[in-house]
């Protein structure tokens, strides 16, 4: 069956074009997902459009199972013969592939009956915006930049907007799908020249056009932080306490949130592995997701296995109280899936987060810093060398210097280390968290940790 490009069920008839095709291949169980992108981006520098990207297009994906094997194929190329050869090739590569008795689809009584995302409020409606107004809010954003006295060039100006419509069908009987739109706008700050240059930036991404800040909002704060970089250096080597900037500490969050992935805690390579029911944050500390909170970027009314999305807490009062789990982890684990499944195109689901929210603290992040006395505020990191099986934690760093429960000087170039058990327990939650994040994390102090500097 060829989909009709002007019909607005194309999806729902390809992804249930594909499940046929499989079952008629041979497959015992099979889902595919029909996804309908497009994509505009405009870069402007110096006062001019630097570039133009427009994408746009439908891909398709199937999942194939027979015999506790599977193999997942994707494709551009979604008529009638093309989906033929990819069931009947998705199928031949099932069963080269080794057996797993934990792979099926869900029950049909497990599935959610609710098929569409209207409750959530994720895709803007109406037409997408002219890409002369995206190169406007660029320029706006830039010029707000370089209006900053000591600012010396704006290195990129960004505006973007996507949106995106997806269905999920099973041979279960599951056949479901809901769009997501996306505005994005961002600012690369330079200021200094040759080896004394900085740089930070500033950016933001909603749902809705006009939930974004102004281009004026994005570009001074671009600026505003790269200023404060100005004349950074290293810092002293030894342990310190670390101040983790809201715009860095979902990072930390995110170590925790992998040890939890029942896929790792399934294979033993999670550092938390034997801690199920253990403190693994302070007390008074939860860490919750929720998939239904209305405009959020992540949000998503089912999973990728046609479940039933729902709130969660995954530590609650500091103590952990459960995997994340897809169908495959939670039967190797013995436990239910927790409508956690995600998956790509050519891709098994596997298990994953959607709006986590952290439990702010009382104290401002001045406070924090004051409390600090001498350390490290950490607002950038790159690389990292963290095993999951351990927990030891090693990244390159930057940020600013505390003396005397003060900033004093901005800092580059050093390596900060622990161990996330450690560091995790030591953790001191601020109050700036902000909303619109997939991931609500204020700026989080951590106990003492290795500064590795000049």
């Amino acid at each position: 069956m060829t989909a009709d490009p002007t019909d607005p069920f194309r999806l729902k008839h390809l992804a249930e074009a594909l499940v046929q095709a499989a079952r008629k291949a041979g497959a015992d169980q099979a889902d595919a997902l029909a996804v309908d992108g497009r994509a505009i981006g405009i870069d402007v520098r110096a006062g001019g459009l630097e570039q133009a990207e427009r994408s746009e297009g439908i891909e398709i994906g199937l999942r194939v199972l027979t015999g506790g094997r599977q193999a997942a194929v994707s494709s551009s190329d979604h008529g009638d013969e093309a989906i033929a050869q990819m069931a009947q090739r998705a199928v031949a590569m099932a069963r080269e592939a080794p057996v797993d008795d934990d792979l099926g689809l869900a029950d049909p009584s497990q599935l959610t009956a609710r098929r569409d995302a209207r409750h959530l409020d994720i895709a803007e409606e109406g037409a997408e915006p002219d890409p002369a107004h995206l190169q406007d809010m660029a320029l706006r954003a830039e010029a707000a930049a370089l209006s900053a006295k000591g600012i010396s060039q704006v290195e990129a100006a960004n505006a973007s907007y996507s949106h995106r419509r997806m269905w999920l069908a099973a041979s279960n009987g599951f056949s479901g799908g809901y769009a997501r739109t996306g505005h994005a706008l961002s600012v690369v700050a330079i200021t200094g020249e040759g080896l004394g240059m900085e740089r930070d930036y500033a950016g933001e991404s909603r749902v809705y056009a006009a939930d974004l800040p102004s281009p004026e909002e994005i570009g001074a704060l671009a600026a505003e932080r790269t200023l404060a970089r100005a004349g950074a250096r290293r810092p002293p080597t030894g342990a310190f306490p670390i101040l983790f900037d809201r715009r860095v500490s979902a990072s930390l969050i995110g170590h925790l949130l992998s040890a939890v992935n029942g896929a790792a805690v399934a294979r033993g390579a999670s550092w938390l592995r034997r801690d199920l029911g253990e403190a693994v944050l302070p007390p008074g500390m939860d860490l919750t997701e929720d998939p239904l909170r209305p405009r959020y970027p992540s949000s998503r009314p089912f999973d990728a296995e046609g479940l039933e999305t729902q709130a969660r807490r995954i530590v609650a009062d500091g103590v952990l109280q459960g995997w994340t789990l897809d169908l495959a982890t939670g039967r190797k684990l013995g436990m239910a899936s927790t409508a956690a499944a995600a998956r790509g195109l050519a891709s098994a689901p596997a298990p994953g987060h959607s709006n986590v929210i952290l439990t702010p603290g009382t104290h401002s992040r001045q406070d924090l810093i004051a409390q600090m006395g001498r350390g490290l505020v950490v607002t950038s990191m790159l690389g990292a060398s963290v095993n999951g099986t351990t927990g030891d934690y090693s990244r390159g760093a930057a940020g600013f210097w505390v003396e005397n429960g003060q900033i004093a000087w901005p800092v580059n170039e050093c390596t900060i280390a622990g161990n996330l058990r450690e560091m995790l327990m030591t953790l001191v939650a601020a109050d700036d968290a902000l909303p619109w994040r997939a991931a609500e994390v204020p700026s989080l102090l951590v106990g003492g940790m290795t500064v590795a500097g000049a």
